[in-house]
């Protein structure tokens, strides 16, 4: 088996990192390494990341420092560039990752020689229903996330890359400094463009925050428009599904929800990334179960 470093780009990410990093040391099988790169952070989120790492020296976790340029794509790229796994994780710091998540990214890119890059479906988990949710999220991603008749498009929150495949394109990737594009749409059309083969997998599951959908609508439709740029950059690929538009007709409802489950989940004293992970370790155990039986 193939063994997965996991990268986390981080700019003030206090409120959740420790969860994340929880969710990464709690696997069926053990990451490679777990890279935090730190992106010029003023709050505590450095503080916390060394004081978890004093807490469980036996988890293969590193923090760096990536100063010289604020910015996801800068921070990526070092941590990309420091990992030496055999597949390359990519998630967010707020990512929730499923307990098998490790196992199943290895398992992807052991079994398919040709697969270059790898993603699955989210699921929100500061929100509710989240079983009906991402199998509706599963079911955007395989019909109408893709570009270039049908080719997988890599979803930054959840998302691994063969290293070769990485060293390939890390000269190629576009460095955006007007910060209008989705650098994990641009990464995906330029495995495309080198011919490198993108796969799709229901069982690589990530928990991720639907805070984006609090944000203001100018906020929010900034968002969107960054599909457009990307493709506009990149006109040799084209797309025949637009998935923004399903994400403008559920905003304003998860707009208004949002911030009232929010409350809900305080009052309750519910920590809703650890209940997500207990939740998927029990599916796991019961599937376990069921198989020995």
């Amino acid at each position: 088996m193939l063994n997965v470093s996991i990268i986390i780009p981080a700019w003030n990410e206090e409120e959740r990192i420790a969860d994340c990093l929880t969710n990464t040391i709690r696997q069926t099988v053990t990451p490679h390494e777990i890279l935090v790169v730190d992106n010029r952070s003023t709050d505590n989120t450095c503080t916390i990341v060394e004081e978890f790492m004093a807490h469980h020296p036996e988890a293969p976790i590193r923090l760096l420092h990536q100063d010289e340029e604020q910015g996801l794509i800068p921070t990526r790229n070092y941590g990309l560039d420091a990992a030496t796994g055999d597949v390359l994780g990519r998630i967010d710091a707020d990512c929730m990752l499923k307990p098998d998540w490790v196992e199943v990214v290895s398992g992807i890119f052991t079994e398919d020689d040709e697969a270059m890059g790898a993603t699955g479906p989210v699921s929100y988990y500061d929100m509710p229903a989240r079983k009906i949710a991402l199998r509706g999220d599963d079911h955007v991603r395989r019909h109408s996330y893709r570009a270039d008749n049908g080719q997988v498009l890599l979803f930054g929150s959840n998302m691994a890359l063969r290293a070769t495949a990485w060293k390939q394109i890390r000269g190629e990737v576009c460095r955006d400094k007007s910060d209008v594009m989705h650098e994990d749409v641009d990464v995906s059309l330029h495995l495309l463009g080198r011919g490198l083969k993108t796969v799709y997998s229901k069982r690589m599951v990530c928990g991720i925050s639907a805070r984006r959908m609090y944000t203001s609508p100018a906020s929010f439709h900034a968002y969107m428009k960054r599909f457009r740029n990307t493709f506009e950059t990149h006109p040799e690929h084209w797309r025949t599904h637009k998935s923004e538009h399903t994400l403008y007709i559920m905003y304003p409802w998860l707009h208004v929800l949002y911030p009232m489950y929010q409350k809900l989940l305080e009052v309750r004293d519910i920590n809703p990334a650890e209940r997500m992970w207990f939740n998927m370790q029990s599916e796991l155990e019961e599937k376990d179960d069921l198989q020995d039986m």
